[in-house]
């Protein structure tokens, strides 16, 4: 794959200084110390059995860790499973002990995906970062991919910054000579929000939103047009010139 790496120093300052990993970092070293508090209060076949299941979630982290390198993924995609599996664990191991601390971590993991948000996914995969200008160049131009699919998307929406690793993932996967992908931020371009009829934030916030060009005609979007938005006519590739006659 042509996925590289991200500099692993570089993402070890960024789980210290940002507040979505920090708290999870704290809150999966939080289970150290229940664990040691525990052992004087459980009885000694729960606390075998724990240490049991310890050892099959570290073996089975371990194989994790083994295959995401094998792939050679990036550590934004190795640290958001990480994230994932080590939530999964941490709950089965705390039903062990006691459901009560369970619902504690639940209760604690909802407050961090609520107060904090996931940085976003930098890489690109195979898809273009472009301005609304540079869109209307390549759909009109007829050498190039016969359908675009286009996301528009801005940093400053969280949902956004969820979805972020999803489209260059997909791009990686299906991009083809017939087939291309591209991002707008409307945080850099906000004119283009109500061009192509997006609306960028309130209660009816359509971000991100993803939209196929086929020979620079829009045939289908998601979610669905907002019907509020006065966007301009569709993009199309002939655009003959009127002269104005007196």
């Amino acid at each position: 794959m042509d996925k590289k790496r991200s500099n692993p120093m570089e993402w070890l300052n960024q789980m210290v200084g940002e507040p979505y990993y920090f708290f999870h970092f704290l809150s999966f070293f939080s289970y150290f110390i229940v664990r040691s508090s525990a052992s004087n209060v459980l009885s000694p076949q729960i606390t075998q059995l724990l240490f049991y299941r310890e050892i099959q979630a570290v073996l089975a982290f371990f194989m994790l860790i083994a295959y995401k390198m094998a792939r050679e993924e990036t550590w934004e995609a190795f640290i958001a499973d990480t994230l994932f599996v080590g939530k999964i664990f941490l709950i089965a191991l705390t039903l062990i002990m006691d459901y009560h601390l369970t619902l504690w971590y639940f209760v604690v993991f909802s407050v961090i995906y609520v107060l904090t948000q996931q940085p976003p996914y930098e890489e690109l995969g195979s898809a273009s970062k472009l301005t609304p200008l540079q869109l209307e160049a390549l759909l009109t131009e007829g050498n190039t991919s016969r359908f675009w699919l286009v996301e528009f998307r801005a940093s400053f929406s969280s949902s956004c910054r969820r979805a972020s690793r999803c489209f260059p993932e997909l791009s990686i996967t299906y991009s083809n000579k017939n087939l291309s992908f591209g991002i707008v931020d409307l945080g850099l371009f906000p004119n283009a929000a109500e061009k192509f009829g997006i609306s960028p934030g309130g209660s009816m916030g359509q971000l991100p939103t993803y939209i196929l060009f086929e020979n620079a005609i829009e045939v289908s979007r998601f979610p669905e047009f907002n019907f509020e938005a006065t966007p301009t006519p569709p993009i199309t590739k002939l655009t003959p010139h009127v002269q104005d006659t007196c």
